[in-house]
């Protein structure tokens, strides 16, 4: 086994403590006393990687298995690959330092189209031949896994395994195969049809594609019996998964702070939402688990911060409850709670009381469109008075400003749907304005506007994407009708999104232009500073391939699609009559409160919504903060060993959160 020191080399890039490891709750287990080697690899920065849940989740998990070590790889930034490039180092994980090659299975979480590249720069760092055909019995297993799967053609022939669903189950049935194969020396296509019986592992090379004389996809046929159509991997009891131990990084992160997921799935059938489609059925957490997971999640870490995470918060039955009883214990502990994901129409006073009471965290609502026509077509379900409603509740509370998201782009849109976002913003204003002080004292309003992108396992997966020059033409609208209003503006760059919806719809041809691009120097393409569209433009260009056939034409409804062969369980047919119902602007009730639409993911035995009840336990009882005794502690320290790479806030965090896991009270 090799392993790589690279400390003596990290005063030379940026943010180093991106690459020291040892953070409070990060496992380092003897790799000579396990029986497989798992690198979860994440191709974005530590930052990144270290702020989505997922990852969390299938570290702790794994490593909960005696017989497994796993261990955590990011995406080198680019200084940092190049340091590894010029002293001929290898890419290595963060707990032993151990060089990619020498792991069992490398395991890619797939969350965005634009860091494919940098899953070709840590094989090729990690030094792993690129093509699963060019891997021999000796080299990892690379397998793929996130929301991407959905449609992962366009990079299949770079692994050897996706899985496609839920991986809390799955993940561990996928690392004791290759365990099991590797103690019989099965041979590696032995173990990829083991993989393959594993419901939700899709295994590339056991199907053949076959293209049409106008390019769109002919066939998708198994090569062998083990293949077939792959379903999705449900995980149906959320109550029986607990991650309480969170690793806690040392550098600033996206999402520092304790996240808990209060429920997966969702029930109001958003036409342009990937997510709300493919993690049906709604699933929620018991309140009594949910408060469970905080309590010894933040015991663990130290945090100050509890997020909780679901696709629309408010729609969690028992949130009222579950946030008053959390808040109980909250307030005296100064530990601040957020939603992230608010749905116009879920927030009341009483909501917004709740998370009023130890500081304002914030508030973001998503009316993505701006006339009820277009919201009907999206089947967002809002109304103009649910969203100005909630605005003055949240500044009635002493809120003073508020996030606003909208997309551009959308089908059937016209012009006037898109200036109507400012003139809805500007009655956002208006509203937050008259109650606070009788219309006195300043209001934020921020608009931030993306770019519709067309995604598989959608209703609008057959609807073309709009064009970037459309799309820049629109925003510049849009800017000029806020201009003089006070209304801070954000838009995402139209060239970035004609690429992810390349990718998003595309096939197994784009593998090509993966590897052209990589090599021309792409990296880390979803950053605005490191996106260079250029050298994407050669690529298709060298290829032959005609972007606008992936992103501008409308497909028709009996055209088979690249992701035909995969199944999240929403029938094909229910997605093409919502499309059918957007075109008409009719909506679809939700689910949880209404007729079954029939989409076809409940069997209504086994899968099926779960909803919890409304009884939330009492918190624990504490004792007052003001009958504790209190001293005056003078604390000496010095940074030493890796520790010595933290910069002075980092280390003012570690201070902090070690404070707090200790249990003491700081006035």
């Amino acid at each position: 086994m090799d392993r790589v020191d690279i400390k003596e080399f990290l005063p030379l890039v940026r943010r180093p403590s991106r690459y020291i490891g040892g953070e409070v709750n990060s496992i380092k287990k003897d790799l000579s006393a396990v029986s497989l080697r798992y690198a979860l690899a994440f191709p974005d920065s530590y930052e990144v990687g270290m702020s989505h849940l997922g990852m969390q989740i299938l570290y702790q998990t794994l490593n909960a298995v005696q017989e497994i070590a796993c261990e955590r790889v990011f995406a080198p930034w680019t200084d940092m690959e190049a340091l590894l490039r010029e002293k001929d180092l290898p890419l290595t994980t963060l707990e032993s330092g151990l060089a990619l090659g020498d792991f069992d299975i490398i395991g890619f979480s797939l969350q965005y189209e634009l860091s494919y590249t940098n899953v070709l720069m840590m094989l090729d760092l990690g030094g792993l031949p690129f093509y699963s055909r060019d891997r021999s019995e000796g080299h990892p297993f690379v397998f793929g896994g996130g929301p991407l799967t959905c449609n992962p053609e366009p990079v299949a022939d770079f692994f050897d395994a996706f899985l496609l669903g839920d991986g809390e189950e799955a993940a561990v049935e996928m690392a004791l195969v290759v365990m099991e194969g590797r103690k019989k020396n099965l041979e590696r296509a032995e173990i990829l049809k083991n993989l393959a019986a594993i419901k939700g592992v899709y295994v590339p090379s056991f199907f053949d594609v076959t293209y049409n004389e106008d390019n769109t996809v002919k066939e998708v046929r198994p090569l062998v019996p083990e293949a077939g159509t792959v379903q999705r991997r449900i995980v149906m009891d959320m109550d029986s998964h607990k991650p309480v131990r969170p690793i806690v990084p040392f550098t600033e992160t996206i999402h520092d702070r304790v996240t808990v997921e209060i429920n997966r799935g969702c029930t109001r059938g958003c036409r342009f939402c990937q997510a709300g489609m493919i993690y049906r059925p709604i699933r929620e957490r018991s309140p009594a688990v949910v408060m469970e997971i905080i309590d010894k999640a933040l015991a663990n870490t130290g945090y100050d911060d509890v997020s909780l995470l679901s696709l629309s918060a408010g729609d969690y039955s028992a949130i009222e409850p579950l946030m008053q009883g959390l808040m109980k214990g909250f307030v005296r502990k100064r530990i601040a709670l957020s939603l992230p994901s608010l749905r116009v129409g879920t927030l009341g006073t009483a909501l917004a009381s709740e998370i009023k009471k130890v500081r304002k965290t914030g508030f973001t609502l998503a009316p993505e469109a701006g006339t009820e026509r277009l919201r009907s077509v999206i089947n967002k379900g809002i109304t103009e008075e649910d969203l100005l409603q909630a605005v003055r509740e949240v500044f009635a509370l002493g809120w003073k400003s508020i996030k606003l998201y909208f997309m551009i782009g959308l089908p059937t849109e016209t012009e006037q749907d898109v200036l109507e976002i400012a003139e809805l913003a500007r009655r956002v204003k208006l509203a937050a304005k008259s109650v606070r002080k009788g219309g006195r004292g300043g209001v934020r309003i921020s608009v931030s506007v993306s770019s519709f992108i067309p995604k598989p396992f959608t209703p609008f997966q057959w609807a073309p994407q709009v064009d970037p020059v459309r799309l820049r033409s629109l925003q510049g609208m849009l800017r000029k009708r806020l201009l003089g209003q006070s209304i801070d503006f954000k838009w995402h760059d139209p060239m970035m999104s004609k690429l992810e919806g390349i990718f998003a719809r595309g096939d197994r041809r784009l593998g090509a232009v993966i590897m052209r691009a990589f090599q021309k120097g792409c990296r880390f393409d979803g950053w605005g500073e490191k996106f260079n569209y250029t050298l994407w433009d050669e690529a298709l260009g060298e290829l032959a391939i005609d972007a606008k056939f992936y992103t501008s034409r409308k497909r028709e409804r009996e055209e088979v699609f690249a992701w035909d062969h995969l199944s999240t369980g929403v029938e094909k047919g229910f997605l093409y009559d919502q499309y059918e119902k957007s075109l008409a602007a009719k909506e679809t009730p939700d689910c949880r409160d209404s007729a079954c639409p029939l989409c076809g993911v409940c069997d209504f035995k086994e899968v099926k919504n779960i909803i919890t009840d409304n009884a939330v336990p009492p918190p624990a009882p504490v004792r007052a903060a003001e009958n504790l005794p209190s001293y005056k502690v003078r604390l000496g320290f010095s940074k030493r060993g890796d520790l010595r790479f933290l910069g002075h806030l980092e280390l003012v965090k570690v201070i902090k959160r070690l404070i707090r896991r200790c249990g003491f009270t700081v006035k």
